[in-house]
């Protein structure tokens, strides 16, 4: 059963860091947002989506509401989704955001990664989107598919015949190719950040790769070295540059919050966008913090004199054995142009990675061990989303046939927010006498309840329910400015299905 409002942006990179950031600003603002998962050997698709939304709400002391999660994966054909979730994206999705990508610079061919999701990947996105109708379309790209080129970067470039440091560039330099050159779509919007770096103001990452690669062999090999009588560690280390080279490094803080600010700007769709920083780090920088955290010293800049690696210290062996993958990006980053963003988020400054955050980053680095922290535990659902969520599933598995006798009218709306929540809309056919469960909000002139899975289930065990009553949790986005009966009716009715379930 699909009933369609085309009101829904879909994503497909709920999961990653940007995505998980962009999902939650999505949810703190109350958009309709619908995310592709994959399911994982511990976790489904659902519990991944569902414990990234209560960490941010223990972070934020907020109940959140719930995307729609539809289970799927964008390497394989039709993004892996069932036939009745893609009629659901046909009838309901008007947009699509893609970041879904692999940070895997090497592969050891084009069938697997980076190519396999970075490209392969991209190209099945937008053969959805040709198949379901979806025209706007929203590329989180990279500033490096730019490759090794050391001059001025602008916003419109592309193909320029650059080279290209690894299969991770010059990957995603063909996906962008591929997007733009997908004439199906009405309008492409292009977000290219640099370097991604963690949450500048808590210093939570899910990603150890770039600045964080380098911070966590800090935080492994410094330690090792016993302190002298003045609690100094002594680290010495040559190093083959001048500590002043540029580094183009963002937060993830700043970039959910430009790229959500730009999604949100319809002047601004269309374009093309670098998000850069507006105060370069440098390994100078990146050092000193970390020999100020760890109370250590010892580092000497070479410039381009190369130390043979006969001649390397037991700590030097370690170190430039840690951040060999890195090591074509030693020289100067280029200077990307930034004019389009500052049109549109000029208020919008991004913060300085100074020696506070790069102290936050290195704590909560430690504190997690470095990803291998055992995830805090998820909240279970409840009872009525239980049963909401297979009565979901159910109804995608009915046969068009079997539906296409009768029309459904939407009856209610259900916005459950916080642990186990969801969106959903109840529905009933002429002389049927089952609710049927769709997923998503229906239009606005459509009566919503927007609770908490907690108010709901204390109002579950409520008989005498009654229009007042149900009156304080009317979603304010709803136009219903009274709430007919047949809305308390299918209340008491569903209350009723999942108590007797």
């Amino acid at each position: 059963m699909v009933i369609g409002n085309h009101q829904y942006t879909l994503m497909t990179s709920a999961t990653g860091l940007v995505g998980q950031y962009l999902l939650r600003n999505a949810m703190m603002s109350g958009k309709r947002i619908a995310v592709i998962a994959r399911s994982t050997k511990k976790k489904t698709a659902h519990e991944r989506v569902e414990a990234i939304l209560q960490r941010f709400e223990t972070e934020l002391g907020r109940e959140l509401p719930r995307p729609v999660c539809l289970e799927g994966d964008i390497v394989h054909p039709n993004l892996g989704l069932s036939a009745g979730a893609t009629e659901w994206v046909r009838q309901n999705c008007d947009r699509m955001i893609h970041g879904a990508a692999v940070l895997k610079f090497q592969g050891s061919d084009r069938t697997g990664d980076p190519w396999k999701t970075n490209l392969g990947g991209t190209q099945n996105v937008l053969a959805f989107c040709r198949e379901t109708d979806i025209r706007d379309f929203h590329y989180l790209s990279t500033a490096y598919v730019c490759g090794n080129r050391t001059d001025l970067v602008r916003e419109l470039d592309l193909d320029v015949g650059q080279n290209f440091r690894n299969d991770y560039e010059q990957s995603k330099f063909e996906a962008e190719q591929a997007v733009r050159a997908a004439s199906f779509l009405d309008q492409l919007t292009v977000y290219r950040p640099a370097v991604i770096s963690g949450d500048s103001q808590t210093g939570h990452t899910t990603s150890y790769h770039g600045l964080h690669t380098y911070l966590r062999l800090m935080a492994l090999l410094v330690p090792m070295v016993e302190p002298d009588q003045n609690g100094v560690r002594h680290t010495p280390i040559r190093l083959p540059m001048t500590g002043e080279e540029r580094r183009n490094v963002v937060p993830i803080d700043w970039v959910a919050d430009v790229v959500s600010r730009l999604l949100d700007t319809p002047e601004a769709h269309g374009q093309t966008f670098h998000l850069t920083p507006r105060v370069h780090l440098t390994p100078r920088k990146i050092i000193d913090c970390c020999c100020s955290y760890f109370n250590s010293t010892g580092v000497q800049y070479c410039g381009d004199i190369d130390v043979p690696h006969e001649e390397l210290n037991g700590f030097e062996r370690n170190y430039f054995s840690g951040v060999s993958l890195y090591e074509s990006y030693n020289s100067t980053d280029p200077t990307f142009d930034n004019s389009n963003l500052l049109a549109f988020t000029s208020d919008l400054s991004c913060p300085e990675i100074d020696e506070t955050v790069i102290h936050r980053y290195l704590a909560f680095g430690l504190a997690d061990r470095w990803g291998k922290r055992r995830d805090p535990r998820v909240e279970p659902i409840n009872h009525l989303v239980d049963y909401l969520r297979d009565a979901t599933v159910a109804s995608m598995q009915h046969k068009e046939e079997e539906q296409a006798e009768t029309q459904p009218q939407t009856l209610l709306g259900l916005n459950i927010l916080g642990p186990g929540g969801g969106q959903w809309r109840v529905v009933s056919r002429q002389g049927a006498t089952r609710l049927e469960v769709a997923h998503g909000l229906p239009c606005p002139k459509t009566l919503t309840i927007r609770a908490s899975s907690r108010v709901l289930s204390k109002l579950m065990t409520n008989q005498d329910l009654c229009p007042t009553e149900l009156g304080h949790y009317v979603d304010g986005n709803s136009t219903a400015t009274k709430i007919p009966r047949e809305a308390i009716d299918t209340c008491r009715l569903l209350f009723s299905k999942v108590t007797c379930a």
